[in-house]
């Protein structure tokens, strides 16, 4: 390590600031409850859609989707309905590692794969396939693998046996630390993001958990947040005063209630038709189509010259977005109300990349999740998860900045890049 400032940022996937608080307050958190007593602690919102690509994407670019290109986890093929997966290759911003002096090391931060040539070390987070494509230099590959490093946690187990998860979570944390320790020592680094996803992971299968202390894995769910703060307390004893320290979150979390399908609503109310009764998917869509929804709950309209069966004319729009806002605003169950928000895209994207945007966004009431299947029997269920995103229950935590004015009053995820670049000026 070499003698000047350090930035340390330490993510904690999907964590909301009403939990980090408790945890903090009850002892389950012992050192981020100092650092948040030495530092500025505040509520962030996300990016819209709620969702870690974008988060992420908006955080290490300090742009919003539509100036870097991340609008989902999925998108479509130009011209097409076909789906594809967005990786890093197709982010349009650079991130703020590529215009930091000295070397970064950059470790699981999602979305990042495959990772790119940079001055450091980069080891991608998820959605990250191949190993070899997750890390640079590669020379670092074998080192990590003899660590039994792991690229995601395998959520699958949790379907089969919850503890098989809990178990493979614990051991993908540790492979995790094992890897800090080791590049924070061996590396010559002036900034250093180290990000833990099994939060995440955590908080879907197991909010219930957490809510109820007499469920059976409530010490569980508090043990891997004592663990992650016994981290937090290592590397923060390891900066000096005048480092910089950021803790944050790129979405909140909270209960859920029931998974709402969209495009079944869309399908009951005539907006997406299908070329036969068969086929059930974005593939089949046929001429008669207004409108379809992507993951999480982006709503293209079917434009004419757009899409291969598109229909909608330009002096359509304003009609059928009029009619989907009605929709979606009027919408209940269990006489509450299931959608928050409603956006058009000009209300929240700007930039290059906004012919790709969703034409309408849709942000949920609370319980409620929003999901795209095309091929859903009903409007709403209860699955497996017992916890979904949240967009405006970030945290941000920051230790070190010599103004204070700096942090706006309403961090939102987009502005991270901003306080890391004027935090020593």
């Amino acid at each position: 390590m070499a003698g000047e400032d350090k930035t340390v940022i330490i993510g904690l996937d999907g964590v909301p600031f009403g939990m980090l608080k408790n945890f903090a307050e009850t002892a389950v958190m012992p050192n981020t409850k100092r650092l948040i007593s030495d530092g500025v602690f505040k509520k962030m919102q996300s990016s819209i859609p709620e969702i870690s690509s974008v988060a992420w994407s908006s955080m290490i670019t300090g742009e919003n989707p539509g100036r870097h290109g991340i609008f989902g986890f999925m998108d479509l093929h130009d011209g097409s309905y076909k789906m594809r997966f967005p990786n890093f290759n197709d982010l349009k911003a650079s991130p703020f590692w590529d215009q930091r002096q000295g070397k970064s090391v950059i470790i699981n931060v999602p979305s990042t794969y495959p990772v790119h040539e940079m001055n450091g070390v980069h080891i991608s987070g998820f959605v990250s396939i191949d190993f070899e494509k997750s890390v640079h230099p590669k020379s670092l590959v074998s080192k990590l693998q003899k660590m039994d490093y792991r690229l995601d946690v395998d959520s699958q187990m949790a379907h089969s046996s919850m503890d098989l998860f809990l178990s493979d979570l614990d051991k993908t944390l540790e492979a995790r630390i094992r890897a800090y320790r080791y590049l924070w020592q061996n590396e010559d680094w002036q900034t250093f993001m180290f990000v833990f996803t099994g939060t995440d992971r955590l908080m879907h299968f197991l909010f219930d958990a957490y809510e109820d202390k007499d469920h059976k894995y409530h010490g569980v769910f508090l043990e891997h947040f004592n663990k992650i703060d016994r981290i937090i307390g290592e590397i923060s004893d390891r900066l000096g005063d005048n480092d910089l320290l950021i803790m944050l979150s790129d979405h909140g979390f909270e209960r859920l209630d029931y998974d709402i399908y969209v495009n079944y609503l869309l399908r009951e109310e005539g907006f997406v038709q299908f070329k036969d009764g068969q086929d059930v998917s974005l593939n089949n869509i046929c001429y008669g189509t207004k409108a379809f929804a992507l993951d999480p709950a982006r709503i293209y309209l079917n434009n004419k010259g757009k899409f291969p069966c598109g229909t909608v004319e330009s002096s359509e729009s304003e009609e059928v977005l009029s009619r989907l806002e009605e929709l979606f605003g009027e919408l209940k169950i269990d006489n509450r109300k299931v959608v928050r928000d409603i956006y058009r895209k000009e209300q929240i994207y700007s930039g290059p990349c906004c012919e790709k945007a969703p034409d309408m966004i849709l942000v949920a009431e609370e319980g409620f999740n929003l999901k795209a299947k095309m091929n859903a029997q009903m409007l709403a269920e209860k699955g497996i998860f017992s916890g979904k995103h949240t967009q405006d229950t970030a945290f941000l935590v920051v230790k070190g900045i010599d103004d204070e004015r700096i942090i706006p009053d309403e961090p939102k995820v987009s502005d991270i890049k901003s306080i890391i670049e004027k935090s020593k000026s």
